[in-house]
């Protein structure tokens, strides 16, 4: 360091570094530091081990080990008709609020935990254990879970979890995600959906007798120039990618019998990525009609926008900024919504119960790579990531035992809720 210059806190640094935590947060953050060293080497272990969705059998087997170590806890293991789900449960044997903590297992193909499903584990699960032992030590009624879900990643683990019967009776679900860009436990993401087009025509020689010959090419591409055509008139939000995956053959002087299409469709809401998916399926058809072939509209249901929970956000947010060192950046204000273009399947299930997906600033890698990158990959790893991580557990533990212990806190979450769900429907 150079000798010319003389460092010094700024005020509210040294404000928030002296000064102590208060209530139920107080114990959470010793309790979580304690537990620290127990979950570094699994942060790691899970890291260096990527499993693709329904696969995840060494994760799946390593969080249940590690579950059934702690004392109060019941596991079950290949949970809900799902090799790699599991769930563990906390359950105090008298009736009160029952918070749920998702934990994410699978990795990307090729790229490792370049999403981060390592930290988003880790944060669940030392929050959850937060959790009971807090209600534990106050003799609280109610239950913990944590929720094993496999297969985020296109595989709609959660969905299958709900179905099954995993959320009944839940009260609240509870989950994070890392990236670089935000700090913000009011995420929006967008909803989605995919469909594949199947276009039949009738071949024929396209110079001895091409008006025998119905061009299913020929539909798959008014249908492609409509959907282009379409999109200056969807809005900013929407997003539109369509291919062609099936040309009809190699053959260039035949009329082609077959060709294929396929299209992913992303918008703010489910409501209207439902317009959204009507006017494309339309443009399939059109193609169809233009030319007479024949189409097999086939749509594969993604996930839903998630709808954060702005009571559970300000809980949130009271234990993120009463902790020191509070990192950059910045939470959005009370109330305001931080939109994620991605999806996810937490989504489905803000429209079942209250929910809260907080998004979380790790220190990026070199190259500055957000999730899905090889940069991020390796910043997911680190020691730092995981640091920032055990900050969130403690803020998100700190939300769940307000809902035990705050009067009315959990009623006011039900009733924002269903305020929620009436104006999404009504958008």
């Amino acid at each position: 360091m150079d000798e010319d210059y003389v460092f010094v806190d700024r005020p509210d640094d040294a404000r928030e570094q002296s000064q102590p935590l208060t209530g139920h947060l107080a114990g959470i953050d010793r309790f979580i530091d304690e537990l620290e060293s127990a979950l570094w080497p699994l942060n790691c272990f899970i890291h260096n081990n990527p499993e693709l969705g329904y696969k995840e059998f060494k994760t799946h087997d390593a969080l249940t080990s590690f579950m059934k170590s702690r004392k109060g806890w019941t596991v079950q293991r290949s949970a809900y008709g799902m090799a790699t789900a599991w769930e563990a449960v906390f359950d105090t044997g008298r009736a009160g609020p029952v918070v749920s903590f998702n934990a994410e297992m699978d990795a990307l193909p090729g790229l490792g935990h370049a999403c981060g499903h390592n930290l988003i584990a880790m944060v669940s699960v030392a929050a959850a254990l937060a959790t009971a032992e807090t209600v534990r030590q106050k003799r609280l009624p109610g239950r913990v879970i944590i929720v094993g879900t496999p297969a985020e990643e296109g595989g709609g683990g959660k969905i299958r979890c709900l179905e099954a019967g995993a959320y009944r009776n839940t009260d609240v679900t509870l989950i994070s995600h890392p990236g670089i860009l935000n700090n913000s436990p009011m995420v929006r993401t967008t909803a989605f959906t995919s469909l594949s087009a199947e276009y039949h025509g009738k071949t024929a020689h396209s110079a001895k007798n091409p008006w025998q010959g119905v061009n299913a090419l020929d539909a798959m591409v008014v249908a492609y120039n409509g959907i282009s055509a379409m999109r200056q008139q969807t809005r900013p939000d929407d997003f539109i990618g369509v291919k062609i995956t099936n040309g009809g053959g190699s053959k260039a002087n035949f009329i082609h019998d077959y060709a294929a299409g396929a299209a992913v469709l992303r918008a703010s809401t489910a409501p209207h990525l439902h317009e959204l998916q009507q006017k494309v399926e339309g443009c399939f058809r059109a193609g169809a009609e233009a030319t007479g072939a024949t189409v097999e509209i086939t749509v594969r249901p993604g996930y839903l926008d998630h709808m954060p929970n702005r009571v559970l956000a300000a809980s949130f947010a009271k234990h993120w900024q009463e902790m020191p060192n509070v990192p950059d950046p910045p939470l959005p204000a009370p109330g305001q919504y931080t939109w994620v273009k991605s999806s996810t399947d937490q989504g489905n299930l803000s429209y079942v119960l209250p929910s809260m997906n907080v998004s979380f600033a790790i220190p990026p890698g070199p190259e500055f790579g957000q999730p899905h990158s090889p940069d991020f990959e390796k910043a997911s790893k680190t020691k730092g990531a995981f640091d920032r991580a055990m900050r969130v557990a403690k803020a998100m533990a700190g939300t769940a035992v307000d809902v035990f212990v705050v009067p009315g806190l959990l009623k006011e979450i039900k009733e924002q809720w269903k305020r929620d769900m009436d104006q999404a429907q009504s958008r």
